[in-house]
């Protein structure tokens, strides 16, 4: 089992950059997959990015492809969120989360992300 922290988040104008970080404790953090994943006002929560455990080839959802990048450090048991022109309808609540299996069994609390106009 893995918990998970997240950080980084802020209010930023639009076309800033913000980095997140989630960090996780435990041993077995490289064996996890690790994703991103957003909740905006008033909408359902959606997928962001993901990174195999290998540090493999990593996914993205439409929306922030080209903007957004994932990377993580096992050594650090930490993945990232490398955010680039960030827009008005970026603003969410972004979760870390990390699957061992077929879906992603720990979540992070959360850290809000507001882009004003």
């Amino acid at each position: 089992q893995v918990q998970l922290v997240e950080s980084g988040g802020g209010l930023v104008q639009a076309g800033a950059s913000l980095r997140l970080s989630c960090t996780g404790s435990g041993r077995t953090f490289s064996t996890y997959d690790m994703g991103w994943f957003r909740q905006g006002p008033g909408k359902e929560r959606e997928f962001v990015a993901g990174c195999p455990w290998s540090g493999g080839n990593s996914v993205y959802a439409d929306a922030v492809k080209g903007r957004f990048t994932i990377s993580r450090d096992n050594a650090k048991n930490s993945v990232y969120l490398q955010m680039h022109s960030l827009k008005v309808e970026d603003t969410a609540v972004y979760y870390c989360a990390g699957r061992a299996g077929t879906s992603y069994a720990y979540w992070g609390q959360g850290t809000q992300v507001t882009v004003s106009s």
